[in-house]
């Protein structure tokens, strides 16, 4: 049964939240490239790797003002990603985040992962209007 991107941001978002490497492994594309909100780029090896190192905490993870764009093979996602925790101590900021999923094997996995912070939202650093 073919899976949606729909049902792919929703594992994402739980297996984030949960910390859980073993499925966020599965939903990543083995040349997948994430962006965080300050620029720093991690191969998948390391975006996994970063669930595990004890470093990260959620208390909350959800998605909202979510928008696809679906094309031949290929989608374009665009969330607001809430966000209540810490990573290596500091506060998990909310970000607006896009996603680049491709369908392999009639199953829709994750690319690109693009955080960037929302001006004013929790945990921007950037000052809101």
């Amino acid at each position: 049964m073919m899976n949606t991107v729909n049902d792919t941001l929703a594992t994402w978002a739980d297996s984030e939240r949960l910390c859980d490497a073993s499925t966020t492994n599965s939903l990543l594309t083995d040349d997948f490239l994430g962006i965080g909100p300050v620029g720093f780029q991690l191969q998948k090896d390391a975006w996994v790797q970063r669930l595990t190192d004890g470093q990260l905490d959620y208390e909350e993870l959800s998605l909202d003002e979510v928008s696809i764009r679906e094309y031949s093979g290929s989608a374009i996602a665009v969330a607001r990603v809430n966000t209540r925790g810490s990573a290596r101590g500091h506060p998990l900021p909310t970000t607006r985040t896009t996603f680049h999923l491709v369908r392999i094997n009639d199953e829709w996995r994750i690319a690109g992962i693009q955080h960037s912070f929302i001006a004013g939202a929790p945990g921007s650093p950037v000052p809101g209007k």
